[in-house]
């Protein structure tokens, strides 16, 4: 554990001037915020905004009435009154204080997570859509209760949902989408409740998420999703409502996006915040900023929407065959908006389906689901005669390198939708290593088999907690990569953000018909005279993964080299000889040999929780199960070079 003389002396090390008069900045709004706790905005709009995003009900596919929306493990039925300040997790309830003094980790008030899940109001244009399906208004009638019933239980700064600049930015993102699907404008000339509901309680609160927006951004050098849903939040919304400040706010917003968009995004459209989840979320974000621009006549530059079919070219890249997304980093923040399709993969393919309207790109709409209802309603009939227009071919996708990210997709398909995947992971810890998105996960690798996953990144579990969960999951132990000492790659203060990122190395990285090789390294255990460099070679003709590890010591004393693999839950194997084991998962025929170096001692461990967690996969948030790992040890001496290698073989 980092004592805190070390904390301190690493957090200083990370600050710059200019963050430091921003901190000091924040410190006095913070004081000065307080005297307009319980603010009641009065708003008046020369004219209403015409929606700019249209959904056609008569020729909507079904549409399932639910009154419901799955809140991680939990689930909130919205046809009884919410109590927005609520964890559903623990029945725990948030103080209703001056927002910025919560203490978010205090456990006497639960799990903030839950609380902002609901609070988010994803399962609003779900009910605004259902309105507009059946014209039923008692749908309405719910709709205007939910926005009515969160606003007088949020009264301006108070409670925690004013907390987080994220949760407002989203918030409103959902009521710009409702407000389309609704026509607020012209539903407002016809029913005189809605239209008083409108004046006297939705647009006041809206115009207060966009100034709480405007004047809540987090520092640019430690954020990232953070001030792209800030900027793009206050983007649409001032694109649309034009409120006295929304001239200001519109030019301040896309400004910003455009940094952004080329500040967090790398030259192949990879997010620096290292975090596979978190690229629905940000994409998302930077979509519908895009299209609000189109539409509104504001439209961004050729680079923000090069940089858009980047990351959209990267996604297709990205899935295997069957869709599922090789995770590395957090999972995410979550979801922005939806309509439909709740299924993990959902949201990327989604984004297929837009990539393939607007850049025609045919591998897109290969690995999308089709002409979806969130696209339906971005894009109209005129986005369902592009998408029928892109040719449809069956493309044999190969491998795919991003040395300038550290991202590698070593790959082999063949007729059959057969499929050898790996992704290798040479990145650094994340740009903004302050915000702990990032895993101490260099070197690690995945690896799926004709579209079901073997060897696993362990996943996330928890955020925004110092637990003992949260530290397995983003270690470097839970990682298919070396361990030193039990130690992770970089170091971690109270709150576990990473203070001292490493620096990964590319030395090599070449693609060929027969057989694929990446050599990399980082340095994140210089501190403790050591080093790592990990080789991957793709034989394709015998479907071949060799791993060729080399470890150094170079100063005086012993230390534990541990080499992990961990594997599925579903991943069933057996022995067949001395660090030699077969493989099998019930939804592939196909064996999978894993051969671990000689030299080194070999357990199996499953769901280990003493002396330290070990062997434990989540596949989302609060969801864990026991799972096993591999580990493969040895001793390493002083000033030592050790070289393991390990063979992974598909059987055909």
């Amino acid at each position: 554990m980092l004592n805190r003389y070390h904390w301190f002396y690493y957090r200083l090390r990370s600050l710059s001037t200019a963050e430091v008069g921003f901190r000091l900045r924040q410190y006095f709004q913070k004081q000065s915020d307080k005297q307009q706790v319980g603010w009641k905005a009065t708003v008046l709009l020369a004219t209403w905004p015409e929606r700019i995003f249209a959904i056609s009900s008569d020729i909507l596919p079904a549409f399932p009435l639910l009154n419901e929306q799955k809140i991680f493990e939990q689930t909130l039925d919205y046809s009884y009154p919410v109590d927005w300040h609520l964890d559903l997790s623990t029945n725990k309830r948030f103080p209703l204080t001056y927002a910025k003094e919560i203490n978010i980790q205090n456990a006497a008030f639960g799990n903030v997570e839950y609380v902002w899940e609901v609070n988010r109001f994803l399962f609003l244009p779900a009910l605004a859509l259902r309105y507009q399906l059946t014209a039923d208004p008692r749908e309405l009638s719910r709709l205007i209760t939910l926005v009515s019933t969160w606003v007088k239980a949020n009264p301006y700064l108070l409670g925690v949902n004013w907390y987080s600049n994220l949760e407002v930015n989203i918030r409103l993102v959902n009521w710009f989408i409702c407000w389309n699907i609704l026509d607020a404008s012209i539903l407002a000339k016809t029913d005189p409740v809605f239209q008083r509901f409108v004046e006297s309680v939705w647009l006041p609160i809206i115009y207060q998420h966009c100034l709480y927006s405007r004047n809540n951004l987090p520092f640019h050098s430690t954020a990232s999703h953070q001030l792209i849903a800030g900027y793009a939040g206050l983007f649409v919304a001032s694109s649309f409502w034009k409120f006295p400040e929304s001239p200001a706010w519109n030019s301040f917003a896309q400004s910003g996006l455009e940094q952004e968009m080329q500040r967090q995004q790398g030259p192949n459209g990879i997010n620096r915040a290292e975090s596979a989840g978190s690229i629905p979320f940000i994409t998302d974000l930077l979509l519908l900023s895009y299209l609000t621009g189109l539409r509104t006549g504001n439209p961004f530059s050729d680079l923000y929407t090069h940089q858009l079919e980047n990351i959209l070219s990267y996604i297709a890249q990205l899935l295997d065959d069957q869709g599922h997304v090789p995770a590395y980093g957090d999972e995410g923040s979550g979801c922005l908006w939806s309509l439909d399709d709740p299924t993990p993969d959902g949201p990327f393919r989604s984004l297929l389906t837009a990539s393939a309207i607007l850049f025609g790109d045919p591998l897109s709409k290969e690995r999308s689901h089709g002409f979806d209802l969130k696209n339906r309603l971005l894009f109209g009939d005129e986005g369902l005669q592009k998408f029928k227009a892109v040719p449809a071919r069956e493309t044999t996708l190969g491998s795919q390198f991003y040395p300038a990210e550290g991202h590698y997709i070593l790959r082999k398909q063949e007729p059959g939708r057969s499929e050898i995947y790996v992704h290798f992971n040479a990145a650094t810890l994340g740009a903004s290593a302050l915000v702990p998105h990032g895993h101490a996960d260099a070197l690690s690798f995945v690896m799926h088999v004709d579209g079901q996953p073997f060897f696993v990144d362990s996943g996330t579990y928890v955020h925004h907690t110092n637990s003992d969960w949260r530290r397995y999951f983003v270690s470097t132990r839970a990682h298919n990569t070396v361990c030193i000492d039990s130690e992770n790659q970089a170091l971690q203060d109270p709150d576990l953000r990473w203070l001292n990122p490493y620096v990964t190395t590319t030395h090599k990285a070449e693609i060929s018909d027969y057989s694929d090789e990446v050599i990399a390294s980082h340095n994140g255990y210089d501190r403790i005279g050591c080093s790592h460099q990990r080789r991957m070679e793709f034989d394709k003709r015998n479907n071949r993964l060799l791993i060729d590890d080399q470890v150094e010591s170079r100063r005086n004393g012993n230390h534990t080299v541990e080499v992990l693999f961990h594997v599925h839950p579903a991943i069933r194997f057996r022995a067949k000889g001395r660090n030699h084991f077969i493989l099998s998962h019930p939804q592939t025929k196909r064996l999978v040999v894993l051969q671990i170096d000689p030299a080194l001692q070999v357990e199996v461990v499953n769901g280990q929780q003493q002396p330290g967690l070990l062997g434990w996969y989540s596949a989302g948030l609060y969801q864990k199960q026991a799972t096993c790992v591999f580990r493969a040890y040895l001793t390493l001496g002083a000033e030592r070079r050790v070289e393991l290698q390990h063979q992974i073989t598909v059987q055909s």
